[in-house]
């Protein structure tokens, strides 16, 4: 196995025809179909990269931008923008295109941090990423941010640690009664 591998080397994209099984009640389709799409691209991904199998360990803001209609092609494409020891932070884009108009649509992005696993289900090292443009750089540093402020998240508001008067002030412009026993 390489010790470092670049983006190029492991990006995979499918098209798929957006069919009335994967539509919602209001004739859209599902976002929970998409998310099976992503989910099922970044694994792709990050295998390819990693030459192992993967598991997803968490999914970073899923924002549906754009609906994506029964008849258009979704396009869903998926590289490496972050690597660690173990895992992997894969970038998935999707895209709709309408095949009688050519209109395309940015539909959602979203950051998969997937975990390379051995045989026995032990985590396993992968191989590092060669950055070769602003873009790479951009990407990986987004990446280091937003690995950042989850630790911040998970300690600022830790049971055992959160102040509850520290934070009742946000609540006064809210959609919120306070009713506590």
């Amino acid at each position: 196995m390489k010790k470092y591998k670049s983006a190029r080397e492991s990006r995979v994209s499918i098209t798929e025809l957006m069919l009335p099984a994967h539509s919602n009640f209001s004739g859209k389709v599902h976002g929970g179909h998409i998310l099976n799409l992503m989910d099922q691209i970044a694994f792709a991904c990050a295998s390819k990269h990693s030459q192992h199998y993967c598991v997803t360990a968490s999914v970073n803001k899923v924002d549906f931008l754009n609906p994506i209609e029964v008849g258009e092609l979704a396009t869903l494409r998926a590289s490496v923008n972050y690597t660690g020891r173990t895992s992997m932070v894969i970038g998935v884009r999707v895209e709709s295109e309408n095949i009688t108009t050519g209109l395309k649509k940015h539909c959602n992005s979203s950051y998969f941090t997937m975990v390379a696993k051995g045989p026995k289900g032990e985590n396993v090292t992968i191989p590092g990423l060669i950055i070769d443009s602003e873009q790479g750089i951009r990407r990986f540093s987004r990446s280091l941010k937003r690995k950042e402020q989850a630790i911040t998240r998970k300690s600022d508001f830790k049971a055992s640690q959160f102040k509850i008067e520290e934070h009742l002030e946000l609540l006064d412009n809210e959609n919120v009664k306070l009713k506590m026993d």
